[in-house]
C-alpha cells in the first residue's frame, strides 16, 4: 500500500483526500485493520483500551466488523500510524491482513457456545493465525487468501461462499437418533422451534423433515424414523428441526473446500470440495492440513496471475492440475454432478484404472 507501519506490508489501507486544502481535517484518512480474537469474544476492558487509543490517535470511528472479520479503525493521519501501532501491540493487539496476503482467519462461536460444533473452531483459528504470521503481514501472493472456519455444516460464517479455504466441521459416522424424542416431537410433547407445547407444536415429520431431505435418505412410517447414512450429505436440516431427537455423529472432523469468492474480477464462486474428510482435533498441531495448505500456496504462487484468486486459477488450469500439485487423488465427492463441470477432466493416466474403477473403489471402501 501507499502507507504502512515498519516491518508490515499490510494491515493499513491508505487514503488521501484529492482536495486537502478544502478539507484539512480529513486530508489523510487511513484505516487500520486490527486482528479480532477467535469468534469475536471481547472483554469490555479490551474494547475500552482500543477505543481510548483510537479516540486519541484517530477519528474514533470503528467498524465492528469488516467482511474479513477485523475490527476496522477508520480515519487517521500518516504521522499517527506508528504511535497507534505501538500502543496496540503494547496492549496485546496486532494488525490484521490486507492486500495480496493472507487475510485474518475468522471462525464461528464453535464449542464455546454451540452444541453442534464438530471441531474446535477457536483453536484452529488461533493456531492458523499464529502459524502463518509472515503470510498475514507481508503480502507476497497474486491476490488475497481467506480462511474461514465453521464448526458444523450450518456454516454460520458462510465460509462456503466467502473464503478461499473453507474448513467446515462434519462427521463420517451415523446421525445419532433418540427414537423416543422423535415420537415426542410428532406428538407435540417437545416444542418445535421454541414454540408452545400441545397439538399446535406437533412436528409433521413426513412433511417437515423427510420430504425436505435433499437426498431423500430418510423414511418415517409413523412410529420409526430411519436414515440411510450412506446417502446423507450432512445438510443439518433434520437436526435443526428436531435438535433434541437428532445429533451429529461422534467421529468428527472437517471438510475442506477451496475457491469461494465474491464477484470482483470474475463472477461469484462457491467453494469446491477438495478434502471430503480430515481429522482436525489438534493432537498433531493440524500438520496434515498445514502440509496441504503449503502445497496449495506454492502452486498458486507459481501459476497465478496478478489479482487472480486461487479458485479462478483452478478454473483456468483445471482441477486435475490442482490435485496433482497438492498430491491428492480424485474423489467422486469432489464433483457434485458429473459432466456439469466443464473444466474438470481426468484421463486413465491420471486416475489408475480409469474413472469407472475409481467409483467402484470408492463404493467398496465406503460400503460399510
Amino acid at each position: 500500500g501507499i502507507v504502512g507501519v515498519l516491518g508490515y506490508g499490510g494491515g493499513v489501507i491508505g487514503r488521501y483526500s484529492d482536495v486537502p486544502e478544502l478539507f484539512p481535517h480529513v486530508a489523510h484518512f487511513h484505516t487500520l485493520r486490527v486482528n479480532q480474537p477467535a469468534s469475536k469474544f471481547y472483554t469490555t476492558e479490551a474494547l475500552r483500551t482500543v477505543m481510548d487509543i483510537w479516540n486519541r490517535r484517530g477519528s474514533g470511528m470503528v467498524n465492528m466488523h469488516g467482511s474479513t472479520g477485523d475490527m476496522v479503525l477508520l480515519g487517521t493521519f500518516t504521522e499517527e500510524l506508528e504511535p497507534v501501532f505501538a500502543e496496540l501491540t503494547q496492549n496485546g493487539w496486532d494488525l490484521g491482513g490486507s492486500g495480496s496476503a493472507l487475510r485474518t482467519p475468522s471462525c464461528c462461536v464453535g464449542k464455546a457456545r454451540c452444541e453442534w460444533a464438530c471441531i474446535d473452531t477457536q483453536d484452529i483459528c488461533y493456531n492458523l493465525t499464529q502459524e502463518f504470521q509472515d503470510e498475514l503481514h507481508r503480502p507476497a501472493w497474486p491476490y488475497k487468501f481467506k480462511f474461514k472456519i465453521s464448526g458444523c455444516p450450518n456454516d454460520c460464517v458462510a465460509s462456503i461462499a466467502r473464503s478461499d479455504c473453507s474448513i467446515i466441521g462434519t462427521w463420517r459416522d451415523d446421525i445419532r437418533i433418540d427414537a423416543e424424542a422423535v415420537k415426542a416431537y410428532a406428538a407435540g410433547e417437545i416444542a418445535a422451534n421454541g414454540g408452545a407445547f400441545g397439538p399446535d407444536a406437533k412436528v409433521d415429520i413426513q412433511k417437515e423433515v423427510v420430504d425436505l431431505c435433499p437426498t431423500g435418505c430418510m423414511a418415517w412410517d409413523g412410529t420409526t424414523l430411519s436414515i440411510n447414512n450412506r446417502e446423507c450429505t450432512r445438510c443439518m436440516h433434520c437436526i435443526n428441526v428436531m435438535p433434541q431427537a437428532l445429533r451429529p455423529g461422534t467421529d468428527t472432523g472437517a471438510t475442506i473446500l477451496i475457491g469461494a469468492k465474491a464477484p470482483i474480477l470474475e463472477g461469484a464462486q462457491m467453494g469446491s470440495v477438495i478434502i471430503p474428510f480430515i481429522k482436525m482435533n489438534g493432537d498433531n498441531d493440524y500438520e496434515e492440513f498445514k502440509d496441504f495448505v503449503e502445497k496449495m500456496w506454492d502452486w498458486w504462487d507459481e501459476n497465478g496471475k496478478n489479482r487472480e484468486r486461487i479458485g479462478e486459477l483452478i478454473q483456468r488450469l483445471g482441477l486435475s492440475a490442482f490435485l496433482k500439485a497438492v498430491e491428492l487423488e480424485p474423489d467422486p465427492r469432489m464433483v457434485q454432478e458429473h459432466r456439469s463441470n466443464p473444466y474438470i477432466f481426468y484421463t486413465e493416466e491420471e486416475v489408475p484404472g480409469g474413472w469407472k474403477r475409481t467409483i467402484e473403489d470408492y463404493r467398496a471402501r465406503h460400503k460399510e
